[in-house]
C-alpha cells in the first residue's frame, strides 16, 4: 500500500499552496478531480464528514483524495480520532492535511512515517530568493525571469513570498510576448514610482530641505499602502546605484559610461547632480542606517514609515547645516 496520508507543513501560505497543487497533480489527473477530490477548510471541516469522504469508494478514479487545508485547529481538536484513523487508514483514500506547524513530539507525528509522508516547507533565505523567483516564473508561466530583474524585485518588494509571486504574476502578463521578463519591465511596472519617489526624497535630503523631504516621504506612504513593506528597498536600490556611480566617478569613469553600466535611463542629469552634492562616505552611512531600519522593522522594533521619517529628518538637518 502506498502513502495514505500527506501532511504539508509550512508557515508561508504561498509555498504550502504551491506544494499542495503539485501534490494534487501527482495524485490525480485534472479530469479526475471532479469525482476524485474533496477539499475542505480546516475551520469548517467536520471530522465525521472528512472520514466518511476518505473512506468512500473511488468513482472513476483509482483513489480518492480528501484534503483539509489550514488544518492546525482541526488536528488539535480531533487529535484522538485522527490517531485512531492513522492506525488504520482507508485503503483507497488519501488524506492530505496542510498545516502551519507539525509538532514532532506528538503521537500523530510519530505515527505518520509508517503510513504517510511529512512535507516540510521553509522559505528560501534572502540570497536564494532571486533564483527561487526565476524557477517560479519558469514553472508557473513558462517564462524566463532575468536574474537582474529578479534581484530588483526582491530589493523593491522584500522577502514576503506571496507578494513576490503576485508581482511575478503581474509581470508575466505585462511582458507577454517578450522572450523574458527584463529589468526594464520591473522598473516600469513595479519599481518606477517607488524608485522615483525615493529619488525625490533623497534629492530633498541632500539639499537640506527637511520639510520637502518629509512631505514627499509621507506622500509615498499615503498613495500606496504597500510602500510600508518596500520603501526601504526602494531607497536602498537608489542609494546602492548612487554608491556604485560615485565610486566609478572617483575612478574617472565618464558619466555616459556609468549611465550605460548602471542602466540609468531617466533623470540622468539630476542623478549626477545629486552625486556632486554628496560624498561616498555619506552614501555608505545612509545605507547603514537603512540596514538598521530594515532589521528593526523585521524584528518588530519599529515601523518603517516612522523610522524612515526620523532618518530623513536627521539627514536633511545635517544637509542643511552643511549647506549653510
Amino acid at each position: 500500500m502506498g502513502e495514505r496520508i500527506y501532511v504539508i507543513a509550512g508557515k508561508d501560505e504561498s509555498l504550502v499552496g504551491a506544494r499542495y497543487q503539485e501534490l494534487l497533480d501527482e495524485l490525480l489527473e485534472p479530469e479526475q478531480r471532479m469525482t476524485g477530490l474533496f477539499s475542505a477548510d480546516g475551520d469548517e471541516a467536520a471530522i465525521a464528514e472528512i472520514l466518511d469522504e476518505v473512506r468512500t469508494t473511488p468513482f472513476l478514479t483509482d483513489q480518492r483524495v480528501v484534503a483539509v487545508r489550514g488544518a492546525d485547529g482541526f488536528v488539535s481538536k480531533h487529535r484522538d480520532i485522527l490517531e485512531k484513523y492513522f492506525e488504520k487508514p482507508a485503503a483507497t483514500g488519501i488524506l492530505v492535511l496542510t498545516v502551519a506547524g507539525w509538532d514532532a513530539r506528538t503521537r500523530l507525528a510519530k505515527m505518520l512515517p509508517k503510513i504517510g509522508t511529512l512535507i516540510e516547507l521553509t522559505p528560501p533565505p534572502r540570497w536564494k530568493l532571486p533564483e527561487h523567483l526565476m524557477q517560479y516564473a519558469a514553472g508557473k508561466h513558462q517564462m524566463k525571469l532575468n536574474k537582474d530583474a529578479a534581484e530588483m524585485l526582491v530589493e523593491l518588494i522584500g522577502e514576503e513570498l506571496a507578494q513576490l509571486y503576485n508581482e511575478v504574476d503581474k509581470l508575466a502578463l505585462f511582458a507577454h510576448g517578450a522572450p523574458a521578463i527584463r529589468l526594464d519591465h520591473v522598473e516600469a511596472l513595479t519599481g518606477h514610482h517607488r524608485i522615483y519617489d525615493a529619488f525625490e526624497v533623497i534629492d530633498a535630503v541632500i539639499g537640506g530641505n527637511a520639510g520637502q523631504a518629509v512631505s514627499r516621504l509621507r506622500n509615498m506612504f499615503e498613495e500606496d499602502k504597500s510602500t510600508e513593506y518596500s520603501a526601504v528597498g526602494a531607497f536602498a536600490f537608489h542609494l546602492r546605484r548612487m554608491f556604485q556611480a560615485k565610486a566609478l566617478l572617483e575612478k574617472r569613469t565618464s558619466p555616459v559610461e556609468i549611465a550605460k553600466q548602471l542602466r540609468i535611463w531617466s533623470n540622468k542629469d539630476r542623478f549626477f547632480a545629486q552625486l556632486q552634492r554628496i560624498s561616498l562616505a555619506q552614501i555608505a552611512a545612509f545605507l547603514e542606517e537603512l540596514a538598521a531600519i530594515d532589521h528593526a522593522t523585521k524584528t518588530g522594533q519599529g515601523q518603517a514609515p516612522v523610522l524612515i521619517e526620523q532618518l530623513v529628518l536627521k539627514l536633511a538637518s545635517a544637509g542643511a547645516a552643511t549647506n549653510r
